[in-house]
């Protein structure tokens, strides 16, 4: 029976004491629903010492969808104490600790029409429900906390163009935000922006509103971002207005502007310019762009963007009534904003703003993240600054990345989990190679930004090419240590995907077992991409189990080509036909275990 041979074949151990469970789910999962609903005798407390080896969580989720499936002969028949026990731990597991011992699991959460820029926003009423965005109309949602995605195209009265932007209110309803391209006769191209609220509860959108028409005919509005209060849900957005976009006229002017609503969407007051300065409209260095707003402690508004005078700072204390006199620098740009990555079309470092609200030790903090090329060309870093006294005063930039290389780290964004105030960052990272290829990192800051850990959670890179458009941004979503990063990873047969990760509050990141290059582990894919037959080679020193299995894009197991069987020292060569098991053209991974290393490889079905 394979269940048998899953539950036998387990090498590390783990102990289990007095371990209780709960009967609502967790992070989505139905597991605990799953057995309440299939097994008579539901066990919610155990109270026996229990010990697990080799928790393979991915091969753990089988016996539960053969279960599912029927597979599994009735229970009745296994109800000794200590096989009982053991199933009942194995959900407790999946439940709660998949991703202790396991790598991080990335997921794709769409292809179809080569989407880049996305957002993601985690529901803060049930964090089982996500919502991502990604250029120029697509909307993506899940609600098993980012393991599975329904696509969609969002419409609009206002048209769809692009820069999605995501948030919820403290009812847990969503508020999509993007750019305008009305149809003819109803205005022109991107001049408003629009907001879109999707009520949760009933799965529907209501009719999009807008902010910042002008109604000249030149005057475009671009780059937008949104806050929410959550002590009274009023909104706050902040963008770009260009009298006359990508003109080098200078005449033609940039702006910094803000609406807000006070009735969750429904209307947006007149918008008003809060910038001292103004930029060109080259939309580059000398424009002002980047304004993200922040909510304070106490309700003031913090904005940040970068521009010709660097990086600098704005706030209201009066609901965006007023704002400073004068803008507040917080650091130059050395460099400028935009800035130049091989194998990147366009890449930015503008800034990204957000305030400590969690009531910890560094409450009241106001971080301010971006990407520079203070270090050189080839060298871009990742930094922060922070306020302690509400923006009036600044720390010296912080860097972020912790690699001792001269490899380019970009694309950065920052969240607060507010139930801890840790920081989050992600960023495409370039430290493991010599060449373009990139890798997908994660920085946690548990001391209000003074240190900072670095974990790889993509399971392999990426070569970018520089005619394919990456958009201006990637995301990161964290609510009560649920962390799901969003991130455009390109192929030479899908282009363009979007993908995130799943990292739980149990998830154990300092793990390091996956290995993405080849001179760790002797193994190769080939040919690479294929039609028919796939080959994946592979030399061990010394005799090991070996687990070799093939999984989809979004993280799905397919077929078990080796099952943790004992093999000697030597070359070996794993043959596979993708015929097997139907499979479409795509991108594919192959998984890799050797003793307690893992390696993935992907390889690509024509």
């Amino acid at each position: 029976m394979p269940r048998a041979q899953l539950i036998g074949a387990y090498s590390s151990e783990i102990q289990l004491n007095s371990i209780g469970f709960p009967q609502s789910e967790c992070f989505g999962l139905n597991y605990f629903k799953l057995s309440a609903r299939k097994f008579n005798e539901t066990v919610l407390f155990l109270n026996h010492e229990v010990i697990l080896t080799s928790l393979d969580f991915r091969l753990l989720k089988l016996i539960l969808s053969w279960y599912d499936n029927n597979i599994f002969i009735s229970f009745a028949q296994y109800q000794s104490a200590y096989f009982m026990r053991l199933v009942y731990s194995l959900l407790f597991l999946i439940g709660f600790t998949s991703g202790l011992f396991s790598q991080v699991q990335n997921v794709m959460i769409g292809t179809l029409d080569e989407p880049e820029e996305p957002c993601i926003y985690i529901n803060s009423i049930n964090p089982a429900i996500i919502m991502a965005g990604a250029n120029i109309h697509k909307v993506y949602l899940s609600t098993d906390t980012g393991r599975t995605w329904t696509e969609n195209n969002l419409t609009s009265n206002s048209g769809v163009w692009g820069d999605p932007v995501i948030i919820d209110d403290t009812a847990g309803n969503f508020y999509f935000l993007h750019l305008a391209s009305p149809p003819t006769g109803a205005g022109h191209w991107i001049d408003r922006i629009v907001c879109q609220k999707y009520i949760t509860d009933l799965g529907i959108w209501t009719e999009d509103t807008f902010m910042g028409l002008d109604g000249r005919p030149d005057f475009a509005q671009d780059k937008e971002w949104i806050a929410v209060d959550r002590t009274n849900n009023n909104l706050y957005v902040t963008w770009t207005q260009f009298d006359k976009y990508d003109t080098q006229d200078t005449a033609y002017k940039s702006n910094i502007m803000f609406s807000k609503s006070l009735d969750s969407g429904h209307s947006w007051s007149v918008a008003q310019r809060i910038n001292k300065t103004s930029g060109d409209c080259i939309d580059s260095d000398n424009t002002v762009e980047g304004a993200m707003p922040a909510v304070g402690p106490n309700g003031e508004i913090y904005v940040s963007w970068a521009g010709p005078d660097g990086l600098v700072f704005d706030k209201s204390t009066d609901g965006g009534s007023t704002w400073l006199a004068n803008d507040i620098l917080i650091s130059s740009i050395p460099g400028g904003w935009d800035f130049d990555i091989p194998g990147i079309s366009r890449c930015n470092g503008l800034p990204i703003t957000d305030c400590d609200l969690s009531g910890g030790p560094n409450h009241g903090t106001i971080y301010v993240n971006w990407s520079d090329q203070r270090n050189g060309a080839l060298n871009t870093d990742i930094w922060l600054a922070k306020s302690t006294d509400g923006g009036n005063n600044w720390s010296a930039p912080i860097r972020v990345n912790n690699d001792s290389t001269t490899a380019n780290q970009f694309f950065t964004w920052m969240d607060i989990d507010q139930s801890t105030g840790y920081l989050y960052f992600v960023f495409y990272d370039r430290r493991n190679y010599s060449d373009e290829q990139t890798d997908v990192y994660l920085a946690v800051s548990k001391d209000g930004g003074q240190t900072f850990e670095n974990y790889k959670i993509s399971e392999s890179p990426f070569t970018p090419v520089s005619s394919v458009f990456f958009g201006d941004y990637n995301n990161i979503s964290v609510q009560d240590g649920i962390i799901r990063p969003i991130w455009t990873r390109f192929d030479p047969v899908n282009l363009l995907s979007v993908w995130t990760a799943i990292i739980n509050p149990e998830t154990n990141l300092s793990v390091k077992p996956i290995i993405s290059d080849n001179n760790e582990m002797d193994v190769n894919v080939y040919p690479n991409p294929i039609s028919e037959t796939v080959f994946f080679s592979f030399k061990i020193k010394e005799s090991s189990t070996i687990n070799l299995q093939v999984y989809d894009a979004k993280g799905s197991l397919i077929k078990v080509l080796i099952d943790n069987e004992e093999y000697q020292p030597g070359m070996y060569i794993q043959e596979y036909n993708p015929t097997e098991n139907n499979l479409s053209s795509g991108v594919y991974q192959f998984r890799y275990r050797v003793d307690n290393q893992i390696i993935t490889k992907l390889f690509i079905l024509k």
